[in-house]
């Protein structure tokens, strides 16, 4: 069973993550990157997902430098405590968690390669930390918001982006143009709306999910384990 650790970033900043671990020695290490609704059941659920499959994983909670404890729900009171929560940690002057981000790569790393996947804002920091940290083989991103509006970054490992047809978040005009601009980044649309990954919003789509997981499970594999 998973349960919390605490973590310091390199500018001394203390944090917690969740962290989940195989039964039998890790093949891979994976960050697990939240949505604005916390480390709540559902992430916490995915890494133990990920960690059956034999991945040693780190959900850190990405608020912390805002507000520790974050675990919300889906109704549209959560949804705008989360965005609050989210511009708080956008506006703090360098983008200080991405120190903490760094800190669960460096931390994963005894473990092997290490992968990134997040969802939502959490895909938005898998995409940002492809290009802006060290020590990633890999990274996959769930509908990540406002990714389209950050394509001139330069991913330095392999990427496999995960999109919706009709994500109200995320129009499929935009979605195209950054696939145009990054041809190397593996991209899939899938038939639903934004968040159609997760079983305990009224947007999930268990087709779609499936199919996306099966893709992400290959692509660490490939990347990871290989």
């Amino acid at each position: 069973m998973g349960s919390f650790i605490t973590l310091k970033s390199s500018d001394g900043f203390e944090f917690l993550a969740f962290e989940e671990k195989p039964a039998g020695p890790a093949k891979a290490g994976l960050v697990l990157l939240q949505e604005i609704f916390g480390v709540n059941t559902h992430i916490q659920e995915v890494a133990k997902l990920y960690a059956d499959q034999g991945y040693h994983v780190l959900a850190p909670e990405t608020m912390s430098r805002s507000k520790s404890g974050v675990n919300l729900g889906y109704t549209p009171e959560d949804g705008a405590a989360g965005s609050a929560l989210k511009a708080a940690i956008e506006g703090l002057p360098g983008r200080p968690v991405m120190l903490d981000i760094q800190t669960c790569i460096d931390t994963l790393a005894p473990s092997g390669k290490v992968g990134i996947f997040g969802f939502c804002w959490g895909g938005l920091l898998s995409w940002r930390s492809a290009a802006m940290l060290n020590g990633l083989s890999a990274a996959v991103t769930f509908y990540g918001g406002g990714m389209p509006n950050e394509s001139q970054l330069t991913p330095k490992c392999p990427v496999l982006s995960h999109f919706a047809d009709d994500d109200a978040h995320i129009p499929l005009d935009a979605v195209n143009q950054f696939s145009s601009a990054h041809p190397e980044v593996e991209l899939h649309i899938y038939a639903g709306h934004h968040g159609f990954n997760c079983n305990h919003r009224g947007s999930y789509n268990e087709a779609a999910a499936n199919l996306a997981r099966s893709r992400t499970f290959a692509f660490f594999e490939e990347h990871l384990c290989l």
